[in-house]
């Protein structure tokens, strides 16, 4: 199976790349692609960057390089108190825009209009046994160009959608383009800190010594699976 993995940082990419076997890299874009197998699949690895726009040139930049049957985005995220905990991973069954809004043209807060409300994951990959253990959820992720640290940002989230799990930077954004170019997608995000909490920024400082490695535990799992 060819498979797509995407990540935002380099503390993720250089986490990720020691678990892939042989692999080579060549720029698509101006971006690194990083190609070898896990298994028996072959995978095509980037760091796309921080933010929606990242998100998205990196996104259809693998796609049209490496035609994968499904990307993975994998990473961290801001936790919203409703499901998940620190160091808890979620993998999203749904992922939406929180900071969308394109006004009173029938379009909801948070769709972008001609588009679903929801990019949803794959049945068959999220309903995998492999997320069935304790510290991994199922549930909602919202995407957005901020970095979450308040009570009052993530409560204008929680309005938009009460039962968000996780909240990030860069997941429907790449749900957008998998679905405009259709190219399955699943987002698999540990939780770094919750917004509102005390010291919360320290939650995330500290975070790095690590909390990723849960998030590639499951996606090993995940892929070994597949």
């Amino acid at each position: 199976m060819k498979i797509g993995i995407i990540v935002a940082m380099q503390k993720e990419l250089e986490l990720l790349l020691p678990l892939v076997n042989d692999y080579k890299s060549r720029e698509v874009n101006d971006i690194t692609l990083y190609e070898g197998h896990m298994g028996s699949h072959q995978l095509t690895i980037m760091q796309c960057g921080i933010g929606k726009v990242n998100a998205a040139i990196g996104a259809m930049t693998l796609i049209d390089a490496a035609h994968p049957d499904l990307v993975i985005n994998s990473g961290v995220a801001g936790g919203t108190g409703y499901g998940a905990r620190i160091l808890d991973v979620v993998v999203g069954d749904r992922v939406a825009y929180h900071d969308v809004w394109c006004g009173p043209c029938g379009a909801p807060r948070g769709c972008v209009q001609g588009l679903p409300q929801y990019f949803e994951a794959p049945s068959a990959v999220v309903g995998s046994a492999v997320f069935d253990r304790d510290g991994v959820k199922r549930g909602l992720i919202a995407s957005g160009d901020q970095f979450v640290d308040s009570v009052d940002a993530l409560a204008a989230i929680k309005a938009i959608y009460p039962e968000v799990m996780a909240v990030d930077m860069e997941s429907a954004a790449i749900a957008q383009a998998c679905y405009l170019k259709s190219v399955p997608f699943v987002s698999i995000r540990v939780i770094s800190d919750t917004p509102g909490e005390a010291d919360n920024a320290a939650q995330y400082a500290s975070f790095w010594d690590d909390a990723p490695r849960h998030t590639f535990d499951v996606l090993v799992s995940l892929l070994e699976t597949l």
